[in-house]
């Protein structure tokens, strides 16, 4: 497996950077990224870093691959965190600190279609990811991760267009942070099962311990049991993780996902079933030596805090928190085969997620009113964006 070594830091979306500048950088073991001025009253965020880890040379990421925003969907959100699109091309979006689920259509009605109970919010915990069951046309259940006072867990309702159903307890007992990581990218897979990440609820040990659910991608029926084939006679897939919270399947059926670091990397993880990602033995490269599975692609903290994923046009996209940058890196075949190239670097703020339109279109979401940001007039936002042919 490919690995790719990327210069930033920042973990779990903190605090801004102070400077910056606009000069790019690049080199075959590491990102460009493109120079840009975001609006004045908003701090720029931290540059890569010539000459760290392999990157050195300027450069400019290929101005024919470059992401084009053509308009803003929605404004005024409040703490919003995840986004699936529904079969016609309507979105429903999840606001975590709120606990309400909007419908948004292409052309930027919003509107509230329920509140989920029993959702308590606290720091990096309340409403977070949201998954259609994948026989939706004829169930129409909508499936929901969310922190209660207790714990973490995934519920699921009934959405008939309209308004959501009262909410059931499918999987419970994931350990939840005081503050801080609790994973809950909830997605189905082309098998038919639901994988849900999980945080380390803030106690690392609990990733290398396949008796809790902390630090785990669970995979699961869509009644909340082990799915079958899962390697430890239990719900978990793959261990050894601090907080995912970005899951993505390419058209091959590869299995992607996007982890905060601490100090060290952030990261980009191609997953398999049964293997140890190392956290906390190990962050970053250079696990492989103890028999961990090394990223396929890192980068410093401060440049990424890496939320929501998507795919599209043979690359991740990659929403960046506390980087304040949209990244893309080209994959093929299971690796990473360029240097990632960032864009809209401070033009829009903390960036959550971006998903795949189902007319092609990226729509990108800001996360500048969830309580680390400095938002602008009409944050939050979600902006959409055009991919060249």
């Amino acid at each position: 497996m490919a690995a790719l070594t990327v210069v930033a830091v920042g973990a779990c979306g903190g605090p801004r950077a102070a400077d910056s500048t606009s000069t790019a950088s690049a080199t075959p073991g590491g990102p460009p990224t493109s120079p840009t001025s975001g609006p004045p009253q908003r701090p720029a965020p931290a540059p890569a870093r010539p000459g760290a880890a392999g990157i050195g040379v300027p450069t400019t990421p290929a101005a024919t691959l470059a992401p084009r925003t053509t308009g803003t969907i929605a404004t005024n959100l409040t703490s919003p965190w995840d986004l699936i699109f529904l079969p016609g091309g309507r979105a429903l979006l999840s606001e975590r600190d709120t606990a309400l689920i909007k419908l948004i259509t292409p052309g930027g009605d919003v509107r509230t279609v329920g509140k989920v109970a029993g959702v308590a919010h606290g720091g990096e915990g309340g409403l977070l990811g949201l998954a259609l069951s994948p026989t939706y046309a004829q169930d129409h259940l909508l499936y929901a991760a969310i922190t209660t006072r207790t714990d973490n867990r995934v519920v699921r309702m009934t959405f008939d267009g309209t308004r959501l159903g009262t909410p059931q307890v499918v999987f419970a007992g994931i350990p939840r942070g005081a503050a801080h990581h609790n994973g809950g990218r909830i997605r189905f897979g082309p098998d038919g099962y639901l994988y849900v990440p999980t945080g380390d609820g803030e106690v690392p040990a609990r990733a290398q311990n396949k008796r809790s659910l902390g630090g785990k991608i669970l995979r699961l029926t869509p009644d909340g049991e082990p799915a079958p084939g899962n390697p430890f006679r239990s719900a978990i897939w793959t261990y050894g993780h601090r907080n995912i919270e970005g899951l993505v399947w390419d058209p091959d059926g590869r299995l992607w996902a996007a982890e905060f670091g601490n100090h060290t990397a952030d990261e980009l993880n191609l997953i398999s079933k049964a293997i140890n990602y190392g956290w906390p033995r190990f962050e970053g490269r250079g696990g492989i030596r103890q028999g961990l599975m090394d990223p396929v692609a890192q980068w410093p903290v401060e440049e990424n805090s890496p939320s929501g994923i998507t795919y599209a046009n043979g690359a991740i996209w990659m929403a960046g928190l506390r980087g304040e940058r949209l990244w893309r890196i080209p994959v093929n075949e299971g690796r990473v085969t360029g240097p990632p190239e960032a864009y809209l670097i401070g033009e829009y703020g903390r960036l959550r997620t971006v998903a795949r339109a189902p007319d092609g279109s990226l729509w990108l979401v800001t996360s500048n009113t969830d309580g680390r940001g400095t938002p602008n007039h009409g944050d939050d936002r979600i902006l959409r964006l055009t991919l060249p042919r």
